[in-house]
């Protein structure tokens, strides 16, 4: 395996990941034992954040050679064209919960030098089509806003020794569309294909007491 070398802050051993909830403990099986993993649920529930700190830990331990990052671009607000910078600065944002949690489990050090050497790459659904990855650990995140051509796009890249995770909250889809993240559950489950699907509740947010609050809130007002 060819690997990116990066001096870790840190040669101590660290923790095993803590699942805080049963439906976590699940997650992190699924993870373990099976290479690609669909994790819904509401915000607050560690989806995002389990699945970059088992990939900072495959990167670590030298498991894996690169993580890869991506997520549909549909903000809320100003659109990606808005922000300076290349098509990489413009997504970096977007990345910010992942790059932390790794960042926390290899050392801001060793985070800058991966994403310089590209062991670490973000890459935006605009690049994306052509390319094709490898022994590799692969997160998209915000799902529920990739249309189905795009989650196609996504599924057709993954070669051979990866995992990958598919990261998604249905009722928090932001497009005019079907959402590609509900086409996949359909077609996982009509032709039980060998794909875990994690899903937590709002009885699984882990967060704070507030954020639960207001993710039942929101629910209860359907919004």
């Amino acid at each position: 395996m060819e690997f990116q070398n990066a001096k870790f802050e840190t040669e101590r051993a660290l923790p095993p990941i803590k699942a805080l909830n049963p439906t976590q403990a699940d997650y992190l099986d699924a993870l373990r034992k099976s290479p690609q993993v669909i994790v819904l649920g509401p915000a607050g529930t560690g989806k995002t954040w389990i699945a970059a700190t088992h990939a900072a830990d495959l990167y670590r331990n030298r498991q894996i050679d690169r993580i890869i990052l991506t997520r549909p671009n549909v903000p809320c607000g100003r659109s990606l064209g808005f922000f300076p910078g290349s098509l990489e600065d413009k997504f970096a944002p977007w990345a910010v919960p992942v790059a932390e949690a790794i960042k926390e489990r290899i050392g801001k050090a060793a985070y800058d030098i991966a994403l310089k050497n590209g062991a670490i790459e973000l890459v935006p659904f605009e690049v994306m089509r052509g390319r094709s990855w490898k022994n590799a650990f692969v997160l998209l995140d915000e799902a529920q806003n990739a249309t189905p051509s795009e989650i196609k796009t996504f599924l057709t890249r993954i070669g051979e020794d990866c995992t990958m995770v598919i990261n998604g909250d249905i009722s928090q889809c932001d497009l005019d569309r079907d959402s590609g993240l509900r086409v996949v559950i359909d077609i996982v489950a009509k032709q039980s294909l060998p794909v875990p699907v994690i899903e937590f509740s709002c009885a699984d947010i882990v967060r704070s007491g507030l954020c639960a609050m207001w993710v039942n809130a929101f629910a209860e007002a359907n919004l």
